[in-house]
């Protein structure tokens, strides 16, 4: 029988990076994907054959490789990418799940999207263009949403004749930006995603590039699968009773452990109501285990039958946060409608949704200078601001520094369901003055 620290280890094991692309309008993303898809042979034969012929259909002589993930229609009439497309690829080192999101500034939601479980994002820059409006948008983007590894992939170097200086200029303005937004390690690989250069194998036209591939980088990058560090929570996303005469008495929380480790014989309380119980059993794929961890699906049983339903959430006693009705966030605004002081929102963090007010926009950060436009009354899509929201219930929100998964929210259009931002906890914070009650015809009253 293996021991929890054999367990931990065969987890942390685990080779698995996913990342993402992001960079400005044919910048080359679908490209580098197809690219690195093609010469790390993860392309089926047919497939490669579709793309073949697609090709030769639009008059090109060799197969446009960026017609492996610009699946839509509209992406390959147009030659955009509009979607996010996800693709799974292996190489003998590490396993990858990849989001390649598109560049035009409409769609930079679609880049918060891919993002937001990435490990590493690939930020295309167009050796021509330089940094961009758009670049420094992803950068933002990129350090707002915690992305631990950004390489900036300086693509079509084969247009400006492999020169050093174009690159080392590039690679010195953008690393300046994203050091000053945060990031924490920023790698610069000079590439040519159309003729294959430092792409998988090392470009025979740039031999002054001493570093590696981008392949190679994402192959040996750390990936930190470190699941003891995490907070331990536990959303509840269905409660199981089936009342049955072989399970008479059956009553188990179902839910996917966001982050951490939960034990059987633990203590735990539950949020928001603050009720405590120990954990007696944890069942994972039909049969009880003694222990379970992120990203595990499970069903948690507890001592005592406490009102727990969808929307609570399970912690440790000794590590469980605190709730709060106030919350302080910065928001990637993703709507075409824009975001307003005193606006009705639903708030939704993880399996739980509830009624908010934009009480106030702080500021709104403008990207050429990363400097805080003070109080702009509104966000409209695509901006990166402070706000502050009052909800209606108390939530158990985690610090987004802390964790990405229960850290993170979005604010939602109680109208028509229309997802407006996506949401990042700063300091979580309870507050003990009066709040004036806000009144209505159609009773949101908190």
């Amino acid at each position: 029988m293996t021991s929890t620290t054999e367990q931990f280890a065969d987890v942390a094991a685990t080779t698995l990076l996913r990342f993402a692309t992001a960079g400005s309008v044919d910048d080359g993303k679908s490209t580098l994907v197809g690219r690195l898809l093609h010469d790390s042979k993860s392309v089926l034969t047919d497939q490669l054959e579709a793309v073949e012929a697609a090709s030769l259909k639009r008059g090109q002589e060799a197969p446009d490789l960026a017609l492996l993930t610009d699946g839509l229609r509209a992406e390959r009439e147009q030659g955009i990418t509009i979607d996010v497309a996800y693709r799974y690829f292996a190489t003998p080192r590490r396993r990858f799940i990849l989001a390649d999101t598109p560049g035009h500034v409409q769609y930079t939601r679609n880049m918060v999207t891919g993002a937001s479980t990435a490990e590493l994002a690939v930020v295309l820059v167009d050796a021509r263009n330089g940094v961009v409006e758009q670049t420094r948008r992803h950068a933002a983007v990129a350090a707002l949403l915690r992305v631990p590894h950004v390489v900036l992939a300086v693509n079509k170097m084969d247009l400006v004749d492999y020169q050093e200086p174009v690159f080392a200029a590039i690679a010195a303005e953008f690393t300046t930006y994203a050091s000053e937004l945060g990031v924490p390690e920023i790698t610069a690989i000079p590439i040519s995603a159309l003729a294959g250069d430092n792409v998988v194998e090392p470009s025979a036209n740039m031999d002054w590039y001493g570093g590696p591939t981008v392949l190679e980088h994402l192959e040996t990058v750390p990936v930190s699968h470190d699941l003891t560090a995490c907070h331990a929570r536990f959303p509840v996303q269905y409660v199981i009773r089936p009342q049955t005469a072989e399970h008479p008495d059956y009553r188990g929380y179902a839910g996917q452990i966001a982050a951490g480790a939960f034990r059987v014989g633990e203590e735990i309380t539950v949020l928001p109501s603050g009720k405590t119980s120990t954990i007696t059993g944890i069942d994972a794929l039909g049969e009880s285990v003694d222990i379970a961890w992120a990203p595990q699906s499970v069903t948690i049983r507890l001592a005592d039958d406490i009102d727990i339903s969808r929307g609570d959430l399970l912690a440790p006693s000794g590590d469980a946060p605190a709730t709060t009705q106030d919350i302080e966030a910065t928001v990637c605004h993703v709507a075409d409608q824009s975001l307003a002081v005193g606006q009705r929102v639903l708030l939704k963090h993880t399996t739980r949704t509830v009624k908010a007010i934009v009480k106030e926009i702080p500021s709104r950060l403008t990207l050429d200078d990363l400097s805080q436009h003070p109080n702009p009354g509104q966000l409209v899509a695509n901006d990166i601001g402070r706000v502050v929201v009052r909800t209606a219930e108390p939530l158990a929100l985690d610090a987004y520094a802390d964790s990405r998964r229960t850290g993170s929210f979005l604010l939602i259009d109680p109208a028509d369901g229309t997802t407006l931002a996506a949401g990042m906890a700063g300091e979580s914070f309870a507050t003990t003055k009066a709040v004036a009650v806000v009144e209505d015809e159609e009773g949101w009253d908190f």
